[in-house]
């Protein structure tokens, strides 16, 4: 036992959960805080711009590492402005820690300046919440808050600070282990198991759909050896990109709304669909009527709310996916299971080569293909893609090749504008050894811009390459397709120069007028030793195809 302040006993509990990095902004609410932070060499506050960009950035940074995301801010609007952000997160399931202040504990209910119910607030939006109500139990709160962030179905926590609480002296105790008593980590069912290792054994179409869970769990060498045993093609969500090489002869690539033709023809064809980590969501679906209507689905999630919510589950797996395909696998090898040349499979190289997008455009105003064409040239496969979303979103997702876990970036659940730049912020503080480059959109990125400032002042050197039609291109997309193109509201009109804004606040910008110069002018950028927004004009017709309507079929796709 030591007597120190909640705030000091804070950063300490922070120190001992190996936190490096803090993306906050202060306030008066959490004055103690960062007093405390001012004398702490060991953990990194990085000043963002707003609020937004903290709870992004730290997801970004969890995304990219693996290990929980850390933001703070003051209380009243300083917390409600993370909101959309912890809602990200969470419906990504990325372990984020979220602190925010509070005002004094006798003030709580009072509509105190700058006061807000934040209990209230985060409780459908984030994993746990917790509010300190005594200083004593502050470090095995944050050991809590980290142990519930990062075990089970990972996502956010929110902690709540009142500002007494920081200021006030008790008698603390720095925990080494905590008890997380929720029943979140189950004994593999091994009856179910048998089950799928016999499908699997059986089947002559088989597929394998992996979702963001694939990468949380780090599966992906389990979910590659037992694509190759079986000989099935993998395809991914949005969230599972670089769970399998996507150079890789069994990639497919993804699924649904915008994914690969030849991925969504696999799923509505296959006769054993295995689903590793994935929520079935209705992007990835369309109509579930039709969603892979010929097959028996085994269905491994580590959230048991997952398994049949949004389509019938024959086998259901209930559990973490490294473990239960480690299972998958013994119980194949162990009769002698071996991936061999099939129809199936002929038939979907087949597929693969005739359905392959084209990408070599050399029009002027270029096509986002050629330009993410470009982008893959000059990368290698450590580089990490972060998205913004809409259009380019969904051209990165379908045309850019990722190779490796944790490499690709994007707001799936929530589909959040605005987070792709303080994601990638997030992600290059996370690994200060990989390129990171935002493929983002003129609308998207305009959104939490300000962070320019923040990059540039920490010198955190990400490229952010535009692809500017000066629309919010996927909404203009849903009215030319489906409301006869009438556009309403989605021309952006006066937009920044993005050269001198980028320029205005102290980083590198550039303009790419022709295809040719998008591969030069990204290695210039890359070793420029600034951030760099590069603004590349695209054709502002150009929609995302193919593209499956909302609640469509996937084998009836618009081209």
């Amino acid at each position: 036992m030591v007597e120190l302040t909640g705030a000091k006993a804070l950063v300490e509990s922070l120190r001992v959960e190996d936190v490096k990095h803090i993306f906050g902004l202060p306030g008066g609410a959490v004055l103690p805080l960062y007093d405390v932070l001012y004398d702490d060499p060991g953990i990194k506050h990085i000043l963002v711009r707003h609020e937004q960009g903290a709870a992004h950035a730290a997801d970004g940074y969890a995304r990219a590492s693996g290990k929980p995301g850390v933001c703070l801010t003051t209380s009243g609007p300083g917390a409600t402005n993370l909101v959309t952000g912890i809602l990200n997160a969470y419906m990504d399931s990325s372990p984020v820690v979220a602190m925010s202040g509070q005002v004094p504990s006798k003030l709580i209910g009072a509509d105190a300046f700058q006061e807000a119910d934040m209990l209230s607030v985060m409780l459908p939006i984030a994993k746990h919440n917790f509010i300190v109500r005594s200083v004593a139990e502050i470090p095995h709160i944050v050991k809590l808050a980290f142990k519930i962030a990062t075990t089970g179905r990972q996502g956010p926590v929110h902690v709540d600070l009142p500002k007494d609480m920081q200021a006030d002296k008790a008698d603390v105790e720095i925990p080494a282990r905590v008890e997380y008593v929720k029943p979140t980590v189950f004994e593999l069912d091994l009856a179910r198991v048998l089950e799928a290792v016999d499908l699997l054994a059986k089947a002559k179409r088989p597929l394998m759909y992996a979702g963001g869970g694939a990468i949380s769990s780090s599966a992906s060498a389990e979910l590659v050896a037992l694509a190759e045993l079986l000989g099935a093609p993998v395809v991914t969500s949005l969230m599972g990109k670089g769970a399998i090489p996507e150079d890789h002869p069994l990639a497919l690539g993804m699924i649904g709304m915008h994914g690969r033709m030849v991925a969504n023809l696999a799923v509505t064809d296959c006769d054993v669909l295995l689903g590793v980590g994935v929520r079935f969501d209705d992007r990835a679906t369309g109509d579930v009527k039709h969603f892979a209507p010929k097959a028996k689905i085994i269905h491994i999630d580590i959230d048991k709310v997952e398994i049949g919510k949004n389509v019938r589950v024959d086998v259901p797996i209930l559990s973490d996916a490294k473990r239960a395909l480690a299972a998958v696998l013994e119980g194949l090898r162990a009769r002698a299971k071996r991936g061999r040349p099939s129809e199936w499979l002929t038939r979907i190289e087949k597929l693969s080569k005739e359905l392959s997008p084209r990408m070599d455009y050399d029009e002027v105003p270029m096509k986002p293909q050629r330009v993410i064409k470009e982008i893959m040239s000059v990368l290698g496969g450590d580089a990490i893609v972060v998205t913004e979303v809409g259009q380019c979103q969904m051209w990165a997702a379908h045309y850019y090749v990722v190779k490796k876990p944790r490499h690709f970036i994007s707001s799936g659940g929530l589909g959040t504008m605005g987070f792709g730049f303080p994601a990638a912020m997030g992600a290059k503080v996370a690994r200060p050894e990989c390129d990171v480059v935002d493929i983002a959109g003129d609308g998207s990125f305009l959104m939490n811009s300000q962070e320019l400032a923040t990059v540039v002042e920490n010198e955190i050197n990400v490229v952010v390459c535009i692809l500017n039609n000066r629309f919010l291109g996927m909404v203009k997309q849903w009215q030319d397709l489906f409301y006869q193109k009438r556009r309403s509201a989605v021309d952006l009109g006066m937009v920044p120069d993005f050269v001198k804004l980028a320029e205005a606040y102290g980083a590198y910008g550039d303009r790419v007028t022709r295809p040719g110069e998008v591969a030069p002018k990204l290695r210039e950028a890359l070793r420029c030793g600034k951030p760099v927004v590069l603004d590349i004009p695209i054709d502002p017709d150009e929609h995302v195809l193919p593209m499956v309507p909302a609640g469509g079929r996937l084998d009836q796709m618009l081209t």
